[in-house]
C-alpha cells in the first residue's frame, strides 16, 4: 500500500488562466499528472524548464507560505508566485505528516527573518535545537540551512526543497545527502529540484527530468547536470579550450 503523504498530482489546465505564461513552458505540454512512486523524486533540468514553477505549485497546493517555511508561516515580502496551484488537484495518502517544511533558497533570508519574529511563540529549547544553537542571522547561509534542516526534519515528515544545495559545500551536500537518505527509509517524503550532481545520486530517488519533450524519468547518469561535471572533470583541459576558444569567436 502507498503510504507517502503526497501520491500523485493531477493537472486541471481549464482551472489555469488562458493567458498564464505557465501554458507556454515546454516540459507542461500534455501534462495529465504525475505519480510519487519513491519517498525521495528530484526534479533536474535546466533553467527555466518549470522545475521551481511545478515545486512552488505543488507546495501551495500543499498549504505551504510560496516563500517558504512550515504552514503556519503566513507573510509575504513580494507577490511572484504563479496561479498554477489553482490548476493542480494533490491525491494524498491516509497519513498526515507530523512535520513539514518548504525550503527555498532565494526566499530563504526572508523566511529566517520572520522566524526571528515567530520566536516569542516558540519554547527555547524547541527553537535553539530546530535552529542550531542561536539565530539563523548569526550564522552563516551554509550553516542556517543544514542547522534547519538537521533540526527540523524528522522521519515522519513531508519535505519541499527548492535548490537546498545553494549554500552548502560539496562536503555539506554529502552531509544533506545522508540525512535525506536516512529519513527517507524510515517513511519521510521529500520533493526536491536541484542541480547538483551530488544530491541528484540520492540513492533510490526517482529523477524526473525537465525538458522541451515533457517531464520523463531518467536514470543519475542521464541528467544533464551528471553529464556536463563528467565531461568538465574528466576533460578538463580539452572543455576549456573548447568553451573558451568558442567565447572569443562570438
Amino acid at each position: 500500500m502507498n503510504m507517502r503523504y503526497l501520491q500523485e498530482i493531477r493537472f486541471r489546465w481549464d482551472r489555469l488562466d488562458a493567458d498564464s505564461y505557465v501554458r507556454s513552458i515546454p516540459s507542461f505540454q500534455n501534462l495529465g499528472s504525475l505519480v510519487f512512486d519513491r519517498n525521495v523524486t528530484l526534479l533536474s533540468g535546466e533553467n527555466g524548464t518549470g522545475k521551481s514553477t511545478l515545486l512552488e505549485a505543488v507546495a501551495v497546493a500543499f498549504g505551504f507560505n510560496p516563500e517558504g517555511g512550515t504552514r503556519n508561516y503566513n507573510f509575504s515580502t513580494y507577490e511572484s508566485h504563479s496561479s498554477l496551484h489553482q490548476a493542480l488537484l494533490l491525491v494524498k495518502g491516509p497519513r498526515r505528516p507530523k512535520s513539514s517544511y518548504f525550503l527555498r533558497a532565494e526566499s530563504f533570508y526572508n523566511v529566517a527573518t520572520k522566524a526571528e519574529e515567530y520566536r516569542e511563540f516558540v519554547p527555547p529549547e524547541i527553537y535553539y535545537r530546530r535552529f542550531g544553537g542561536k539565530s539563523f542571522h548569526s550564522q552563516s547561509h551554509g550553516e542556517s540551512f543544514m542547522a534547519l534542516m538537521q533540526g527540523t526534519f524528522s522521519e515522519e515528515g513531508f519535505y519541499i526543497l527548492d535548490e537546498p544545495e545553494a549554500a552548502l559545500s560539496p562536503q555539506r551536500q554529502l552531509t544533506l545527502l545522508i540525512l535525506i537518505h536516512q529519513l527517507a527509509q524510515k517513511g519521510a517524503q521529500f520533493i526536491i529540484a536541484s542541480h547538483s550532481p551530488i544530491l541528484l545520486g540520492i540513492p533510490d530517488a526517482r529523477i524526473l527530468s525537465f525538458r522541451d519533450s515533457g517531464i520523463r524519468p531518467c536514470s543519475y547518469e542521464e541528467t544533464e547536470s551528471y553529464e556536463i561535471t563528467e565531461m568538465f572533470i574528466n576533460q578538463r583541459e580539452y572543455f576549456l579550450k573548447r568553451l573558451l576558444s568558442d567565447s572569443q569567436d562570438m
